[in-house]
């Protein structure tokens, strides 16, 4: 079932235009009538918006008949891990991640805190549409309960990694759900802290949201004056993690995957390692040097999740910065993330820029082709073949997330935009050179099938 409502990361939209107190509601009145839950967790992050949202969900979730407790503002991994551990049947998490702060989203978890899977949010989705929910007799409707669980969370973390070095970090939380927590843990585990844009502002007004090479210039600053070990930069609901370098070098997200990829690699001998379909292939390159396999997913963490639990991977994540450590639990971790970088840096003995240098460098290449929406996706679903005839010389095809093909010196991506008339064309090459010539020939076949299309 191909999802309206839902989007690779849940409910997500502008507050009070696309999602509204009244279709909070109603999600948190369909979840308690499809899952039949019983215990729910609730979190938000700091946007504006969080705290109408959330009251507008726990009137739902109440309404259905649903035990809820409110762990107020955290981390979305934080609300995940304790969904499970909690025994809960089902977790709510109020984020748009690292979207604006005009925006906000929903997004749910089941009772072993892995993100709703399309099944399931099209039986949501479902229920909301045709309005058949379950109402609880009003005798069974419970009171909410604010609790706080953060030193479970934190247990798990000083059982994650023991770190022998005191590294002198610069935190950079985004005044974001990671506020808090972060800089403690870190404290906690013997570095030497400073942190920065560390208080909780729903407005974001230090940096963006998403803690990319723009946002995180002043932390890259910070970090080369201070001459700090690392910078670690956090998105909004901090399942997402960016890093500094030792020089003030934004590490490329690709290339810092792929590394830390390898290094599990090391360690486990072989295994499978997941990351979606854009993905550089420095990750294939680094992981099968070290005996390891990739497999390939649609974009989103969820078809993540799900593909490393299908396949027992020992490790998974995409080129955002959103990674998953299967040993601990199936939601991206950024404080995790960040301390697993941290410990395998201690047993690699190396620098950040150390570690990254490993990793081959490649050229990627990026082009939107307009096309209307209701033809987007037939015209990607027909490019296959027309590919197939521009690169006959191709290794692999895929059409798990659009087209995919895969050639000795590079690959080409197309997808229909999800969001916007769009037909977009990701290009990877050894060289600059090939990258180009990857792309023009692809461009040429996309623009030659549309034009076909509207005659």
């Amino acid at each position: 079932m191909r999802s309206k409502l839902f989007g690779s990361s849940g409910v997500r939209g502008l507050v009070n235009v696309d999602l509204t107190p009244i279709l909070a509601y109603k999600i948190g009145l369909a979840v308690a009538t499809f899952s039949k839950t019983k215990k729910v967790l609730v979190a938000r992050d700091t946007r504006v918006s969080g705290l109408m949202l959330e009251n507008a969900l726990v009137s739902g979730l109440l309404a259905g008949g649903a035990n809820v407790s409110c762990l107020g503002i955290s981390p979305t991994p934080v609300l995940a891990f304790l969904t499970k551990r909690l025994v809960a049947d089902a977790g709510v998490m109020i984020t748009a991640s690292h979207n604006p702060p005009e925006y906000n989203g929903i997004k749910i978890f089941d009772k072993n805190g892995v993100a709703y899977d399309d099944r399931s949010q099209g039986g949501i989705e479902k229920i909301i549409g045709s309005e058949h929910f379950v109402l609880s007799d009003w005798q069974n409707i419970h009171d909410i309960s604010y609790i706080h669980e953060d030193n479970s969370y934190i247990e798990m973390m000083l059982k994650a990694a023991k770190l022998d070095r005191k590294w002198q970090l610069i935190v950079d939380a985004g005044c974001g759900a990671t506020c808090n927590i972060a800089p403690l843990i870190f404290k906690i585990l013997g570095c030497k802290v400073t942190a920065i844009n560390s208080q909780p502002d729903g407005f974001f007004p230090a940096r963006s949201p998403e803690p990319n090479a723009e946002s995180l210039k002043p932390l890259a600053q910070i970090v080369q004056k201070l001459k700090a070990d690392i910078g670690i930069g956090f998105d909004g609901d901090g399942d997402r993690v960016a890093f500094i370098d030792e020089e003030g070098n934004f590490a490329n997200f690709d290339h810092v995957l792929a590394a830390y990829a390898a290094h599990v690699m090391k360690k486990k001998g072989r295994g499978i390692v997941v990351t979606n379909v854009e993905a550089s292939m420095c990750v294939e390159k680094m992981v099968e040097k070290y005996g390891g396999k990739v497999i390939r997913t649609k974009v989103g963490d969820v078809y993540i999740a799900e593909a490393m639990k299908r396949h027992s991977a020992v490790f998974g994540g995409e080129s955002c910065g959103a990674w998953i450590h299967p040993q601990f639990h199936y939601c991206p971790d950024g404080i995790l993330s960040a301390v697993m970088l941290l410990k395998a840096l201690e047993e690699e003995d190396k620098s950040l820029s150390e570690l990254i240098a490993e990793t081959p460098l490649y050229e990627t290449l990026r082009e939107n082709i307009i096309c209307k929406d209701k033809v987007k996706y037939e015209v990607v679903k027909k490019v296959g073949k027309s590919l197939k005839i521009a690169f006959p010389a191709y290794k692999e095809y895929s059409s798990v997330d659009g087209v995919r093909l895969v050639f000795e010196n590079g690959w080409i991506l197309v997808r229909a935009s999800g969001t916007e008339p769009l037909v977009r064309l990701t290009v990877e090459g050894e060289s600059l050179k090939v990258a180009k010539e990857i792309m023009k020939r692809g461009v040429a076949f996309v623009r030659k099938l549309i034009g076909e299309m509207k005659n």
